[in-house]
């Protein structure tokens, strides 16, 4: 089981970027996902979640500017990003709560699962 997360990259000041954050391995259910970041220096910060049954919750920064999604038939979450800004610039990592699988004749389940960090760069 893993998440894999794309869409980083360097953008300008007000420009848009989108995030993709895909589960796979024998995939049953996920429950929340979400983004965090963490700017240099900095510590890691909640930037937006999503419930499994859809409920959002987005940092104060990043509302307005941010929307995030999820299709569960491909177990995948969306983080779309808007009217960026330098302070945007961290590393931005996908995060699953809890996660379950098959396992042969059983279903296993992973809880806190993390993708790879992929940077974002907004110049101004």
């Amino acid at each position: 089981v893993q998440l894999q997360a794309s869409g980083g990259g360097l953008v300008q000041a007000g420009g848009s970027l989108r995030f993709t954050c895909a589960a796979s391995g024998g995939i049953f259910t996920i429950e929340g996902m979400g983004w965090y970041r963490q700017a240099p220096g900095g510590q890691r910060e909640l930037v937006a979640t999503i419930t499994s049954g859809g409920s959002t919750n987005y940092a104060d920064s990043v509302k307005g500017r941010f929307t995030i999604s999820r299709d569960d038939a491909k177990y995948t979450a969306y983080l779309q990003m808007s009217s960026l800004k330098p302070e945007d610039t961290a590393v931005y990592y996908c995060n699953a709560a809890r996660i379950t699988y098959y396992s042969g004749d059983e279903v296993g389940a992973l809880y806190d699962v993390w993708g790879q960090g992929t940077q974002v760069t907004v110049s101004s």
